[in-house]
C-alpha cells in the first residue's frame, strides 16, 4: 500500500536536488499517478504493445523500471502473446526502488520470468531485445549522452522490435509552453498538491529532469536507425511515442 506524497508539503530552507531515495519509494506510486496526467493509461497500454510485438525466446527490457509498473504490465499482458519472450529484464540504478520492486514482482501470479537488475541503464548489455520500455526514464538521463543509449537500444533489438518511450516534453512556442505548464500545474491542484509543493517539487527537478521538444526525440530517433516513429498518446506536455526498428 502506497503511502500519501507530502515530501514538499512543509516549506524546505534548501530543497536538494529530487533524487529516488527511500522517501521517494515509500510515495511512489501516490506521486507519480498525481503528478503524470495519462500515467495509467500509458502504463496499461504498454504491456498491451508487448503482447503484439513480443518475439518468441527475446528478452524485453524495462529500463528505470522503478517499483516495476511497466515491467508487471508488461507480464500480465505477456501471458496472452501469441509468442512468449524468454524473459523481461528490469533495470534501475536506486537500490531501494529495486528492493521494493522485488517484493512487488513476488506478489505477481503471472509465468514470465523477471531478472531485476542493480545498475546504471548505459552501463547495461541490450541483446536480442523485442520489447524496450523507457517510461519517464530518459528525461533523466544528461542530454549529451542520451543518442548513445538509444543507439545502444537500437543496436541490441531484433528487426521488428518496438522501443516505447514517454516523457516529460517541452515546446518550442512559448504560449504553448505557458500553457501546458499551467494545465499540468492545474491538474496536480486537482489532485491535491497544493502551490508551495508544486513549486518546491519543480524546484528539486529544475536540475535533474531535462526535458525536449517531441521532434527533438523523434529526430533523434529517426538518426540512430529506428524505420518509424510516432506519438501514440499525449496529455498536456507528456506523452508516449513508439518507434519500430
Amino acid at each position: 500500500m502506497s503511502n500519501k506524497d507530502a515530501i514538499y508539503s512543509k516549506p524546505l530552507e534548501a530543497i536538494a536536488d529530487f533524487s529516488f531515495d527511500d522517501k521517494v519509494v515509500q510515495v511512489f506510486p501516490d506521486m507519480i499517478q498525481r503528478s503524470v496526467p495519462g500515467y495509467s493509461t500509458i502504463i496499461a497500454m504498454t504491456g498491451v504493445m508487448a503482447a503484439r510485438y513480443a518475439q518468441a525466446g527475446s528478452f524485453c527490457y524495462d529500463l528505470g523500471s522503478s517499483l516495476g509498473a511497466s515491467t508487471l504490465s508488461l507480464r500480465q499482458q505477456l501471458e496472452h502473446a501469441e509468442q512468449k519472450p524468454a524473459k523481461i529484464i528490469a533495470v534501475d540504478n536506486s537500490a531501494a526502488m529495486q528492493q521494493r520492486c522485488q517484493q512487488i514482482i513476488a506478489q505477481d501470479t503471472s509465468s514470465t520470468d523477471v531478472e531485476l537488475v542493480e545498475n546504471n541503464i548505459q552501463d547495461v548489455v541490450i541483446e536480442n531485445a523485442s520489447v524496450v520500455v523507457l517510461n519517464f526514464t530518459l528525461q533523466f538521463i544528461n542530454i549529451a549522452a542520451r543518442e548513445a543509449l538509444l543507439q545502444k537500444i537500437f543496436n541490441g533489438m531484433r528487426s521488428g522490435g518496438i522501443l516505447i518511450l514517454s516523457e516529460k516534453f517541452c515546446f518550442d512556442d512559448p504560449h504553448l509552453q505557458q500553457l501546458n505548464t499551467d494545465l499540468h500545474h492545474s491538474f496536480k491542484r486537482a489532485n491535491g498538491y497544493s502551490d508551495m509543493e508544486i513549486s518546491q517539487k519543480r524546484t528539486a527537478l529544475e536540475k535533474v529532469l531535462l526535458p525536449e521538444t517531441i521532434n527533438t526525440h523523434q529526430q533523434r530517433l529517426k538518426d540512430v536507425g529506428f524505420s518509424s516513429n510516432d506519438v501514440w498518446f499525449q496529455c498536456f506536455n507528456f506523452a508516449s511515442l513508439v518507434a519500430i526498428k
